[in-house]
């Protein structure tokens, strides 16, 4: 059973994953492993190709910025999430997103069940610079996350 918590912006968690400021905002130890809340940070070009969670849905709420999201597939649809837009990704649905434009994109991610947060935490200890996607993937899978 989760208690109510309180996360106020002092204790939010700065990492760095593959380049992207993450804000982990609330986690799964503070919910009762129900949800996890993070505040993405990504420039122009960046975000995730095609991938697959088999554990947790997530839901995205852009911020600012522009970001493409292709939900389904290599043959899914494809779509420009703006400021204020929400884009739902169930689990076990391919889906890749990409920063659009010349401007950072902010996206708030909630993940559900928790989880991912503990994935996230094991990427920001890869090395800086380009990722060696085998490791990334590797590491990925450990928490149900494939790339398609």
């Amino acid at each position: 059973m989760s208690t109510p918590t309180f996360a106020p912006e002092s204790k939010v968690r700065r990492i760095t994953v593959i380049g992207d400021d993450m804000l982990v905002r609330i986690t799964g130890r503070e919910t009762g492993n129900t949800v996890s809340l993070f505040e993405q940070r990504t420039n122009p070009g960046g975000g995730v190709p095609m991938h697959v969670h088999d554990r947790e849905d997530e839901l995205f709420q852009v911020l600012s910025g522009n970001v493409e999201f292709t939900i389904g597939g290599a043959n899914g649809t494809s779509f420009v999430a703006k400021p204020g837009d929400n884009v739902w990704g169930p689990r076990r649905v391919p889906h890749a997103w990409k920063v659009i434009g010349n401007e950072q994109a902010r996206v708030l991610v909630i993940a559900t069940p928790s989880g991912l947060e503990d994935m996230f935490e094991a990427l920001s200890k890869l090395p800086p610079g380009p990722p060696d996607f085998a490791k990334v993937a590797e590491i990925c899978g450990r928490f149900g996350v494939r790339f398609a």
